[in-house]
């Protein structure tokens, strides 16, 4: 049998275990290993809804390159659940390894003559080293760890500095950790040749890099921006927002000499009142933000309108998951993209940020709270849950201490006290954006705002001219703010090209690949990525030069490719749509399959053309 030749620093390890088991942690030791020794690395975790019993994986991709893309296929699959051993099994690359607990030995209808299987009695080893039963359940997932140190060639002392520093306090679990990792790794060096032809070698790649959520990452954005208000629903995949914010807040927000906390963090009874809360919040002078996924996107809508109407500062980080309904809330996807534009009821348009990975998660939340106040409106900042929840290889975040948020055009009391009167909707500088005060500041100030229809002076009316007159200036300031979008990532070939590719997010890094890809087949894109919404000047420019720009998105219905079709002057047919949308995070293989048939075809009937 043909074994995968020599794979250093590039292949990707699958390891299926039970939900509920502590295999998360195993699975964070070894990703954090090979981080350490310096290896482009990433990890994604696909774990079921339900709290435990059910097949739950983990991914891990080493690439030399950088590539850090999910990738679709596996050289080694380490199946510990026997739920899932049928399809661990038959994922794996032809050549492959998989790695298995042999107390009970495999049925031979699982077998494969095209993969090697390693055995390892790890449930056996454990019974005898370990009494207890849940110590026994958490030890066998150290072992098969100890079994990939010696199989990938995993540097031990790495493994057990880990160890060291993560149970400090607990020099019991030190020993129990330390025998379950030599258990697995003595055994793998007596029974099989280590390490296999996939192996690490240490590297330089990760210098100055961290490895980070993108929930963490935006809860620390929320805390460096300045906002004091947390209100939010419980709802995957955005509830280790709020718990990230929650902790931060309690090493910042708390008075060193009263001991009095600085912030209010707020469970509502449903993502409706937590909208409701944060704009209560917003108008009052705080920087509040509620964290949800689509569903509560979709409750808060009524509340959304109002700030829109009423020109209330609100952020609402969206971290998407599958939907419709409940669909697969523990799947990634992009599916919110026309709901956060649009959403409530009316003519509404909202300013959006679309981060790609956690470093931008932590500075468009910033962006998002100072946009918020400049433009007086609610913010979206959009990731997904495969931005949110899974570890991501990024530049280290940076912190100034020399920020200050920008607040927008907010009347002081000596501001105030100097104008002969205060309209809270008057277009005084002729930018769309009016002045604002503070309830309390002073009283010529405002005291309310209105969500009902209301006249630039701010009185009540339902004079046709006067709405349409307020409602136009909103269109016109929400516009304005286009040029305050974080600039859109463009990757361009020499000469230029006539094929673009456009994406979103997450979809970014398979992109990336896939145009190394396409290169070297002879078809050269050039790419932009959009990273806020309203669209600039840039998008259209990037349209307007290609003859065909691929859509990469992962939404069924062509989310991105109908916002730019709404949005710009572009031709949809010049928009050929590029979607997977099945919940996994994209593939490079993803991306290649909706692009080659339109290539070949276009190649194809450039050539008859010619012959013609």
């Amino acid at each position: 049998m043909a074994h995968i030749g020599d794979r250093l620093n590039d292949f990707a390890v699958r390891i299926g275990t039970v939900n509920g088991t502590g295999s998360a942690s195993a699975n964070s030791l070894l990703l954090q290993a090979l981080f350490r020794m310096g290896l482009p690395v990433s990890g994604k975790n696909v774990f079921p809804s339900n709290i435990q019993g059910l097949p739950t994986w983990y991914e891990i991709r080493v690439n030399k390159d950088g590539y850090t893309a999910r990738s679709p296929v596996f050289q080694l699959t380490v199946a510990m659940n026997p739920q899932s051993y049928a399809r661990d099994i038959e994922e794996v690359e032809s050549g492959g390894w998989v790695l298995y607990d042999s107390t009970k030995e495999l049925d031979e209808s699982l077998l494969r003559d095209d993969v090697t299987f390693l055995g390892i009695p790890l449930a056996q080893m454990c019974a005898e080293r370990f009494r207890r039963a849940r110590e026994r359940t958490l030890m066998k997932n150290i072992g098969y760890v100890g079994a990939l140190v010696a199989l990938l060639d995993i540097e031990m002392d790495v493994v057990q500095g880990m160890i060291e520093e993560k149970f400090s306090a607990k020099k019991n679990l030190i020993e129990s950790n330390f025998t379950a990792i030599r258990m697995g790794y003595d055994w793998a060096r007596e029974q099989w040749e280590c390490p296999l032809p996939i192996r690490v070698k240490r590297m330089d790649a990760t210098k100055d890099r961290v490895m980070v959520t993108g929930n963490a990452a935006t809860a620390l954005g929320c805390v460096y921006a300045g906002a004091t208000v947390g209100a939010w629903y419980p709802i995957t995949p955005a509830t280790s927002v709020m718990d990230g914010f929650k902790e931060w807040c309690r090493r910042f927000r708390v008075d060193p000499d009263t001991g009095k906390h600085r912030y209010c963090i707020l469970q509502a009874e449903d993502e409706l009142a937590a909208a409701g809360m944060v704009i209560g919040a917003g108008w009052a002078g705080a920087r509040a933000f509620t964290p949800t996924a689509g569903p509560g996107i979709s409750l808060m809508s009524e509340f959304i309108g109002l700030a829109y109407y009423a020109e209330v500062p609100s952020v609402f980080i969206d971290v998407q998951r599958t939907g419709p309904s409940t669909g697969m809330p523990t799947r990634t996807q992009q599916g919110d993209l026309m709901l956060v534009v649009y959403a409530s009821h009316g003519d509404t348009r909202h300013i959006a940020l679309f981060p790609a990975n956690p470093k931008e998660c932590f500075e468009f939340a910033v962006a998002a709270f100072d946009l918020a106040e400049r433009f007086q409106t609610p913010v979206f900042m959009v990731s997904d849950l495969d931005i949110g929840m899974n570890d991501w290889m990024v530049p280290r975040l940076e912190w100034n201490d020399a920020y200050r948020p920008d607040r927008g055009k907010v009347l002081s009391a000596r501001e105030i006290e100097e104008v002969k009167s205060f309209h809270r909707y008057l277009d005084v500088d002729g930018d769309a954006i009016p002045y604002r005060t503070l309830p309390g500041v002073h009283p010529k100030g405002a005291y309310f705002t209105r969500g009902s229809g209301h006249d630039k002076y701010g009185g009540y009316t339902e004079d046709s001219d006067a709405y349409v007159e307020v409602v136009d200036r909103i269109a016109r300031k929400i516009q304005s703010a286009a040029e305050h979008m974080p600039a859109p990532e463009v990757h361009a070939v020499e000469g230029g090209a006539r094929h673009g590719i456009v994406s979103i997010g997450g979809a970014h890094w398979a992109v990336l690949e896939a145009r190394d890809t396409l290169l070297a087949d002879g078809v050269p894109t050039d790419y932009l990525r959009v990273r806020g919404f309203p669209f600039g000047e840039a998008v259209r420019e990037f349209l307007d030069a290609h003859d065909v720009i691929f859509v990469v998105e992962q939404n069924r219905d062509a989310q991105l490719r109908t916002l730019l079709a709404i949005e710009t002057e572009c031709p949809k047919s010049k928009l050929v749509s590029v979607r997977y949308y099945g919940g996994q995070p994209l593939s490079k293989e993803h991306v290649l399959d909706g692009i080659r048939p339109h290539v070949s075809r276009r190649k194809s009937a450039v050539a008859e053309a010619a012959i013609r």
